[in-house]
């Protein structure tokens, strides 16, 4: 209730019968009276003055209604008003989606790019096209036939748009199925299910074949005579409205292929199939905006070949040997050409021939060639060198259309039937000094071969037949005399071989014909005679190696070093220190030297080289003697002081001091510190201390009411060596004014 004036009310449609308000009078006025757009529903009771509606009102008949409400008195008379009262309709979601057609009919082409779209449907919806009442969503409820998990189509949810899903463009194929029906559905409320309205419509899709489709292979005949460009073939595409282009993968210098708008292919100049064989390259569609329209498809091109090369020989003189001795049917070798043309037609097909033979002796056709592989051979068995050393054949080498001559050259080689004959059968002997150096000459020997010079069968090879197992000579050979010198291979030694009765052959490194065979012209002897020269010592090893801690005492037997004299003299020995100037006596036994420990082996040197040198008369040997030290546990751990450790003044808690701790012992990968600080009062109110790794700790001040001046801190380091070690510092801590880099001033 209230007083008259201009009011505006919201009522839902269709909620029937219902009060809305009730003016009040004031007086001289007992009644109201009500104007305007009532349409027979909307009323004002005169002497109540209650607004009120007789029937439902609708939103989509008329969404507002306009009154005017006044009061009058007993007479009639008009006490206040008119006054504006507006009723606005609320809509309410009471109408469901219409389709705009009963049913729908499409057309897809196989291949269909994904996600484009080939039809469309549309619903309206009568309600307030500003709510979500009449806001209409679409979606497939069923798929008929749907062979596959996933749906051949898909719809736009808001613009109703149909287009084949992946999986549609990849399987649709008319050849399988051709027509489709789909049930679609277009739902009120934004999709919401509350409230919603729905309703459904039949979609019947024709599939038919794509147009877009890649041509078979393309032939194209090499160095083409005709005007280019020449069409070659041409591609349809599903959507008439394309722009046609290609793509192209390989990088190459010039591509000549082109397409044009109405998707026709051109060869834009002759191919040369030498050059390039085939071509790969994709054919594409695209939209007015750039975009793909179609999958590319893969044109491939072949170049046919055509004979337009001439055979070529693999090598401008062919050289062949044989010997002289060889049987007729035996293979020479191969004459070898090659052709451009493609391979495995006729096109590249080689056939041979010999054209001349020069000499023509002992007869004109002494050789043959195999017309289709080239391969040489003997025909007469009657090879001899010294009639004929080379023979000269050209050979005429043919294609279907070209020719070409190759030149080959045969030489006619000596077979190895003389054997090595030495000037004489024995050199007697030679008497050499055991201390000769390995690589000295002692005697050179001769032997004669009547083969061809310059060829294995002449060449010789002096051995050592007998005398000599353990090949302390050797025999080495000039390749242009032919002469041999022997030569000490291995070091000479009177006490183990004082005579060597040696048994020398000669022969050569290609083998002898069956019809000959090696004999005692082959054969040489000598004696060489080894005397006796005063040698050094001999130690038993070339090195001598020991490992002691370094704590041991002194007087420690640490090895054993012996030598012997090859004469069987007695052998005194002496030590001296690489690493000192010092010389000091080891203590001998007869043939051994047994070396002890000095003072001067624990002063905590790492490593100590000694090199002791043996003598016997002027004769003298030296041997190296390694001694390593171990590392023992016997510094106790301490603080490196790279830095001195501060805190900036005043302090305010909570600072952390990195400190390192350090030990003279030796390092290993596995050594840690343990750190902790001095068990007193004074300590324990003001810091604490806690580790960060193994070799670092931080120390923290517990509070910030400390002095500007140095404060010492007792720290403990513990190692954890064996035996493990205790070190305590008092740590130097300053408390200081600082700089604005943080540093003590």
């Amino acid at each position: 209730t209230g007083p008259l004036k201009d009011m505006n009310f919201s009522i839902p449609e269709g909620a029937g019968v219902r009060l809305i308000y009730q003016f009040t009078s004031e007086p001289p006025a007992v009644s109201f009276r009500a104007t305007g757009e009532k349409d027979g529903i909307i009323e004002v009771a005169p002497r109540t003055g209650i607004l009120y509606l007789n029937g439902s009102l609708d939103w989509e008949t008329k969404t507002f209604h306009r009154l005017q409400v006044e009061s009058l008195d007993e007479k009639g008379n008009v006490v206040k008003g008119p006054y504006d009262v507006t009723i606005y309709v609320e809509d309410i979601n009471d109408n469901p989606p219409i389709f705009d057609q009963r049913k729908y009919t499409g057309v897809v082409r196989q291949n269909s790019r994904a996600g484009k779209p080939f039809m469309k449907v549309h619903a309206t919806d009568r309600d307030d096209p500003t709510t979500p009442h009449a806001k209409i969503m679409y979606s497939i409820l069923h798929h008929f036939p749907n062979p596959y998990p996933e749906m051949l189509f898909q719809i736009d949810s808001r613009t109703g748009e149909i287009s084949p899903s992946r999986t549609g463009s990849i399987n649709l194929d008319p050849q399988k199925q051709d027509t489709f029906t789909l049930v679609v559905t277009a739902r009120d409320m934004a999709g919401m299910t509350t409230n919603a309205f729905t309703s459904s419509v039949d979609v019947n899709i024709t599939v038919k074949e794509s147009l877009w489709k890649a041509p078979p292979t393309i032939h194209i005949q090499e160095n083409s005579t005709q005007v280019h460009p020449v069409n070659i073939s041409q591609v349809h595409s599903n959507d008439p409205d394309v722009i046609f282009d290609i793509i192209v993968r390989e990088n190459l210098s010039r591509f000549p292929f082109s397409i044009d708008q109405n998707g026709v292919i051109y060869v834009t100049e002759p191919l040369d199939r030498e050059e390039k064989d085939t071509y790969e390259f994709f054919a594409i569609t695209k939209d007015d905006v750039g975009e793909l329209v179609d999958k590319p498809l893969r044109i491939n091109v072949i170049v046919e070949d055509i004979n337009d090369n001439p055979p070529v020989c693999q090598q401008p003189l062919t050289i062949m040997e044989v010997q002289e001795n060889e049987n007729a049917g035996s293979n020479i070798g191969t004459v070898l050409a090659t052709d451009m043309d493609e391979e495995g037609t006729l096109n590249s097909r080689l056939q041979f021939k010999i054209e001349s033979q020069v000499p023509a002796v002992p007869e004109s056709n002494m050789f043959f060639i195999q017309q289709d592989t080239g391969d040489l051979q003997l025909i007469q068995g009657s090879l001899n060198k010294r009639i004929a050393s080379n023979y000269s054949l050209a050979v005429l080498v043919t294609d279907a259309v070209f020719q070409t001559i190759c030149d080959v050259q045969i030489h006619v080689i000596d077979t190895n039937d003389q054997i090595p004959i030495f000037e004489k059968s024995d050199y007697h002997n030679v008497t050499v000094a055991e201390s000769l150096p390995v690589g000295t000459v002692i005697l050179e020997i001769q032997a004669t071969d009547g083969d061809e010079p310059d060829t294995g069968s002449s060449y010789i090879i002096y051995q050592m037949k007998e005398g000599d197992p353990n090949n302390t000579f050797i025999i080495e050979t000039d390749p242009e005399t032919n002469r041999g010198f022997v030569k000490i291979n291995k070091a000479l030694d009177f006490e183990t071989t004082p005579v060597y009765n040696l048994v020398i052959n000669a022969t050569n490194p290609e083998p002898l014909v069956s019809s000959v065979q090696y004999n005692s012209s082959s054969l040489a002897l000598f004696k060489v005679f080894v005397t006796n020269v005063d040698e050094p010592p001999v130690f038993r090893e070339m090195v001598y190696k020991a490992e002691v801690s370094e704590d041991i005492p002194v007087n420690t037997l640490v090895m054993t070093v012996e030598a012997y004299d090859p004469e069987g003299d007695t052998v005194r020995y002496l030590i001296f220190f690489s690493n000192c100037q010092r010389q000091c006596a080891c203590f001998h036994c007869g043939c051994k030297a047994l070396c002890k420990t000095t003072p001067m082996l624990v002063t905590g040197m790492q490593n100590l080289r000694l090199v002791h040198m043996v003598a016997q008369h002027s004769q003298k040997s030296r041997v190296s003697l390694t001694l390593q030290l171990k590392d023992v546990n016997d510094n106790a751990p301490g603080l490196a002081t790279d830095y001195p450790t501060f805190f900036c003044y005043p302090v305010s808690g909570g600072e952390r001091a990195l400190i390192r701790a350090a030990d003279a012992d030796k390092q290993w990968f596995y050594s840690t510190f343990s750190f902790s600080l001095a068990d007193d009062t004074y300590t324990r109110n003001n810091w604490e201390i806690s580790k960060v790794n193994a070799t670092h700790a931080s120390l923290s001040p517990k509070h910030a009411n400390f002095e500007e001046k140095v404060h010492i801190v007792p720290v403990i380091i513990n190692d954890n060596g064996n035996p493990p070690l205790e070190g305590k510092v008092n740590l130097e801590v300053h408390v200081c004014k600082c700089s604005s880099e943080k540093s003590c001033l």
